[in-house]
């Protein structure tokens, strides 16, 4: 069986840097950033200046964070002429990046990124979604995010985000955990007492999650109104692999508790 190699992911709201106090203070959200001491961060409500380049790979507005490399997902402009949607923070190589537009008409538009990130040679699929409030919105969305999946099946992947599903009886993302598996569901929301799990995180293969939980320490809890959910994962790998692997462009096989499985650069196309 090949060495495997540790890998912390974590998925974030930061409600556009303003915390239950009502205070914009990205400082704080960078904190609560370092404390996760993720590999991969998927933000959502990330604000940043209209005027940065789309393809900038520099964690903007978070300027503090200097061991990322970032990929931006906007979905709308402000009153005050920001950017507003996801973001992807990195410690690993982006190898490409697509963002799939999931928003209905008439609706607070929506979207979510599709990063393939070379992980000391292992590509990793990552797909970070914010869902609408409504269930036929959802509906939608979660097929997209289901035709992404098929294309990048029997790959190493991890879909998280904001979800917004959490009424028994109406929820549109139990397709996902079908799809994937049912890990456990932390609750996130609201920071002063976490009842709701509307930030979610999937894995594939299932049985590569560790364990998932919720960031709940003090800085978080005054950073914004979601609690991070965080995820520790093992892929295969040399642990001790440098940050610059080289990439490699064929086909890897792989081996996780003896089944073979096989990762692959793949194109997402836009919706």
């Amino acid at each position: 069986m090949a060495d495997l190699m540790p890998l912390r992911v974590a998925t974030y709201n930061v409600h556009a840097c303003v915390g239950p106090d009502g205070r914009h203070n990205p400082a704080r959200v960078a904190a609560v950033i370092e404390e996760l001491d993720a590999d991969v961060v998927a933000l959502q409500e990330f604000t940043y200046p209209a005027s940065v380049a789309l393809e900038t790979r520099t964690p903007v507005g978070l300027v503090m964070i200097d061991r990322y490399e970032c990929a931006l997902g906007p979905t709308r402009r402000t009153d005050a002429q920001e950017c507003f949607g996801n973001a992807l923070l990195t410690r690993h190589p982006i190898v490409e990046v697509h963002r799939l537009d999931l928003s209905i008409e008439r609706r607070e538009p929506r979207g979510a990124l599709a990063a393939t990130i070379d992980v000391h040679g292992t590509a990793l699929h990552v797909l970070a979604a914010h869902l609408g409030l409504r269930i036929h919105e959802r509906r939608f969305q979660v097929r997209q995010i289901l035709e992404y999946l098929q294309s990048v099946r029997n790959s190493w992947s991890v879909v998280l985000g904001d979800f917004n599903d959490w009424l028994p009886g109406r929820s549109v993302v139990h397709v996902l955990d079908e799809r994937l598996g049912r890990p456990p569901r932390p609750a996130s929301f609201p920071v002063f007492w976490p009842i709701v799990p509307l930030d979610r995180i999937w894995v594939q293969p299932e049985a590569a999650l560790r364990r998932i939980f919720a960031h709940a320490t003090a800085a978080a809890r005054v950073a914004s109104d979601h609690l991070p959910i965080v995820a520790e994962i093992d892929l295969p790998g040399d642990r001790h692999a440098r940050h610059d692997a080289t990439h490699d462009e064929h086909d890897l096989a792989r081996d996780f508790d003896g089944v073979a499985l096989t990762t692959r650069r793949t194109a997402v196309r836009l919706t």
